[in-house]
């Protein structure tokens, strides 16, 4: 069965300043986890899938906003193009695998085969089997070698996904999130369940689990995945050497600021 990650029973939702709190924490760590997997030479690849609105993006955020982006990559492919469609259905992805210490978030990944292309019709019935029959054995092949695969979905509940779509609509600052293929999905609620339900039952499996966190409280939802995370990938706080900034030299010498005049500078606003 899937796997829900701790503090999922809580009902309350986090009050700011003790999310910030706690993330910070947990950024602290996942920058400890970062030099873990520099030095020995780790390949992770993190797949978050969920319903529109779910916090996916949020999520993937609140992990790297404190990270190196040479560390962790963030891949959200677009749609494919008319010959990506004729590849096979992995190849676009695999060509963003990691290699040795790097960390790859998927925002999205090959599960949209199992998702939106098959509740929108994009693929067949046949297509959709075929996926489902194989994905087990392309990821145990990934496993295998030797990178470590952790699948995370984030489910939101049906008020709420009704909630923050009406909030897309009405903000300015994030009715870009709004896609045409969001309102084609919204309607098909009951189709993404199935999928989802379907999507599990052929590819939870021992070597390559789903767990599932809930995300009606996006707060909660991201300081457990963070969590989650850190409990899976074993890695050990490394020492590190003290740092001095080292002397300038040829002090006085040159005038930095007289260079600058006469140049345009922004009118400051504030």
């Amino acid at each position: 069965m899937s796997k829900t990650a701790e503090g999922q029973k809580k009902t309350d939702k986090l009050k700011r300043k003790f999310f910030e709190k706690e993330l910070r924490k947990l950024q602290v760590r996942l920058c400890q986890l970062q030099e873990w997997v520099k030095q020995q030479r780790l390949r992770v690849i993190i797949v978050f899938e969920g319903r529109d609105t779910a916090g996916k993006g949020g999520t993937i955020k609140a992990i790297t906003e404190r990270v190196s982006p040479r560390v962790f990559r963030v891949v959200a492919l677009p749609a494919p193009t008319e010959r990506e469609k004729t590849q096979l259905f992995a190849q676009r992805y695999v060509q963003h695998f990691p290699a040795a210490g790097e960390v790859v978030i998927f925002d999205r990944s090959w599960y949209n085969r199992a998702g939106v292309e098959y509740v929108m019709g994009f693929i067949s019935p046949e297509q959709h089997q075929h996926f489902l029959d194989i994905c087990p054995d392309i990821e145990k092949v990934i496993v295998d070698n030797g990178i470590i695969l952790i699948k995370i979905w984030l489910e939101v509940g049906k008020a709420e996904q009704e909630r923050r779509f009406s909030a897309r609509i009405g903000d300015p600052l994030r009715q870009w999130k709004l896609s045409p293929m969001d309102l084609e999905s919204y309607p098909r609620w009951y189709d993404y369940s199935c999928a989802r339900d379907l999507m599990f039952k052929k590819t939870d499996t021992k070597h390559a689990p789903w767990y599932i966190v809930r995300s009606d409280d996006k707060r909660r939802a991201r300081l457990n995945c963070i969590s989650h995370i850190l409990s899976v990938i074993p890695h050990k706080k490394l020492p590190r050497k003290k740092v001095l900034l080292p002397k300038r030299s040829n002090k006085g010498s040159y005038d930095d600021q007289a260079s600058l005049r006469g140049r345009k500078f922004v009118v400051e606003r504030v």
